[in-house]
């Protein structure tokens, strides 16, 4: 009996997930100008910018918050040190990177659930991968090797990176209230990143 309750928890978790964030997604989606036509390298330049100022102290936070479960492996999920390379690869210096603003109002990392929910926003913005590669390899001229490896991070393996996510999610052992943590962040870090991308200037 605790077994099936435990199922039926982990199947309400993905669904409470999918509806709870379903709204903020689709209104961040729709703001993002990676198929605007007025996205030129500068604009392009200004976005990875953007992103690597919320990735790298939310990264950063999930690392010192202690609460990441012990069990998940959080490093070769990080996507910061990827932004910084094609910052990098799009003629930024070390320098010129250090000094770029970052994000100081992010979602909270109190709790294992919440850093989960977190990294649900995270992990499922890789799905969008191969599209975003193609768009920009058409439209810029920039792959993984000038600029754009962030767009398509997993490469291959992000199908399978997605449902090594979820399935750690599944069996997760959370309460309702747990869960219902995991949910909240996830809203949290939705709002956080849509926020910052108003205040730097880069959304439609």
């Amino acid at each position: 009996m605790q077994s099936n309750n435990r199922s039926v928890g982990a199947s309400l978790l993905l669904q409470n997930l999918r509806a709870g964030t379903a709204q903020l997604h689709i209104a961040l989606e729709k703001r993002l100008p990676f198929f605007s036509p007025s996205l030129d390298h500068a604009h392009y330049q200004r976005l990875v910018q953007a992103y690597y100022g919320f990735y790298q102290p939310l990264e950063q936070r999930l690392k010192n918050s202690g609460n990441t479960p012990d069990d998940f492996d959080l490093a070769v999920r990080l996507k910061t040190p990827t932004l910084r390379s094609d910052l990098l690869a799009l003629g930024l210096s070390d320098q010129a990177i250090d000094q770029l603003p970052l994000c100081d109002i992010l979602p909270a990392t109190l709790s294992a659930p919440a850093c989960l929910g977190v990294l649900y926003v995270l992990e499922g913005a890789t799905l969008g991968g191969q599209i975003l590669r193609r768009e920009i390899a058409a439209r810029l001229n920039l792959d993984a090797d000038n600029g754009a490896a962030f767009l398509d991070i997993y490469g291959a393996a992000t199908g399978r990176r997605w449902r090594d996510f979820t399935d750690y999610l599944a069996t997760s052992p959370f309460d309702a209230s747990s869960r219902q943590a995991v949910v909240d962040a996830a809203q949290q870090t939705f709002a956080c990143f849509e926020r910052w991308l108003d205040r730097t200037e880069v959304l439609l």
